[in-house]
């Protein structure tokens, strides 16, 4: 009897463990689909198509294991079967459930029970899935430490239903530690210059990389360069020195009107408040509004933002405008999650919400992305700017593939800007002056299409369109 009791007691105990794995593998493919999400936005981006297609894939995948999971339970109803699946976890998610009903299931009278306990304990683990990785482990711990936090739990009660036959698996084991072991540290290598800081925020993976006298900030992907700090030149020939001649987008002036008071949306490394500041002195006051805290970090550790005239604000752009009421000569807005912008800061209602938070004859600016050949995004924010502003203008910076986007509060004239231009006095803004005031740079905006709305802005489908063109030549 003793012998069979022992026998009875290793087939029960592991089978107390199927509900609590129900539980961490529905928490685990939702951690694993954040940290997917994680993995492609270096390479890809976030947007709504990356996570479209994200979800659908984990959906499909799902399916596939309902279905396979269900026919191998049929065929192999035993418990160290499932527990050999789960413990190879990532690519078997979709099987845990129908298998585990399988195996607690004792007649059909009670199927529905068991079937109902089942899919709420995972979709409790489904819901802390979903959590877990967003508000704590991918901001606290990063993307590999959150994917593998979740493999090693989901390893770890799968080892622990298999732990009768500890024997047999003991090699399984040590397989799957040495695979952590060696796992190469890192997530993605800078394309030039050297890495000298990253990072995965809550919005963004960041790098700081130094190349030469000049630190960078790349985001996601990697593509852009979101800020530049160069000790031997004040000059980026970005779009950020193109902006400090805003206030020169007004009716002609008898003598050169100087801002005071700028809102940069999207101040990333505070290059624009930089160049600002060295235009026009620590007397124009700048706030820049910034969504993402861990960027102002580096802001401040690696691109001296340390001007004492910039206020730096932790807030998504359009909300922080409708949630105060003072009034700026120039507005800026550089808000990029490379190659996209925001959807909710193309449109005519956020442009209409920017010119009320703009004193008369002030200046609202957009940095564009484009290619050499195509103007497709420049036309769709230049359009939408023409419904809201009386004047628009065009400003492409030679080095880079970005056009500087100009509405106006008041009519202006191409004669009025090139006048007040030449009224630019200032070492620095003088020559960025100049710059624009050559080869035909600077140019009323002759669009007038698809005007966006927060109804309906396709911003991010138009930008794949646009970086599929460049990729394929056409």
């Amino acid at each position: 009897m003793g012998g069979r009791a022992t026998d009875l007691n290793a087939i029960v105990r592991p089978r107390r463990l199927l509900l609590p794995l129900v539980f961490i593998s529905g928490m685990a493919s939702l951690g694993v689909e954040f940290g997917a999400a994680r993995l492609l936005a270096p390479y890809f981006g976030t947007s709504l198509y990356v996570w479209g297609v994200l979800i659908g894939l984990i959906l499909i995948y799902l399916s596939a294991g309902y279905v396979i999971g269900g026919r191998l339970a049929d065929r192999h109803p035993r418990d160290e079967v499932l527990y050999q699946i789960t413990a190879w976890a990532g690519l078997w998610i979709g099987i845990m459930s129908p298998f585990a009903i399988r195996l607690l299931l004792r007649d059909v009278e009670t199927g529905g029970n068991t079937a109902g306990r089942v899919y709420a304990l995972s979709t409790a683990g489904s819901i802390l899935g979903t959590f877990l990785p967003v508000f704590w482990f991918i901001p606290t711990y990063g993307t590999r430490p959150t994917l593998e936090g979740f493999g090693l739990a989901l390893v770890g009660v799968s080892i622990a239903g298999l732990w009768p036959r500890r024997k047999l698996y003991a090699s399984f084991a040590a397989a799957v530690i040495i695979a952590w072991i060696f796992l190469p540290s890192g997530i993605k290598p800078p394309q030039v210059g050297q890495l000298v800081y990253e990072k995965e925020s809550a919005y963004h993976y960041i790098q700081v990389v130094r190349d030469g006298s000049k630190t960078e900030l790349i985001l996601n992907e990697g593509e852009a360069v979101h800020s530049i700090y160069d000790t031997q030149s004040l000059a980026t020939g970005g779009p950020w020195d193109y902006m400090v001649v805003a206030n020169s987008f007004r009716p002609a002036q008898a003598s050169e009107v100087r801002p005071n008071d700028i809102a940069i949306l999207g101040l990333a490394g505070g290059t624009a408040a930089r160049q600002y500041t060295a235009a026009y002195g620590s007397g124009v006051q700048i706030t820049g509004v910034e969504i993402d805290p861990d960027i102002l970090d580096v802001a401040h550790r690696y691109f001296h933002l340390d001007e004492p005239n910039v206020h730096p604000v932790v807030a998504d752009a359009r909300y922080w405008l409708d949630t105060q009421a003072r009034q700026y000569d120039v507005v800026v807005m550089d808000a990029y999650r490379q190659p996209y912008i925001p959807f909710h800061l193309t449109t005519r209602e956020f442009f209409s919400e920017v010119r009320d938070h703009l004193r008369p004859g002030g200046v609202a600016v957009v940095n564009a992305g484009r290619t050499r050949t195509d103007y497709r995004l420049v036309d769709a924010i230049a359009s939408t700017m023409a419904a809201v502003y009386p004047s628009v203008f065009l400003v492409d910076v030679p080095e880079f593939s970005n056009t500087l986007v100009y509405g106006t509060t008041e009519p202006v004239t191409l004669a009025d800007v090139e006048h007040n231009l030449g009224l630019v006095s200032e070492p620095f803004a003088r020559d960025v002056a100049q710059s624009v005031l050559s080869d035909g740079r600077l140019r009323l905006s002759p669009y007038h299409s698809q005007v966006f709305t927060d109804d309906l802005a396709p911003v991010e489908r138009l930008i794949d369109e646009i970086i599929f063109g460049y990729v394929t030549g056409r």
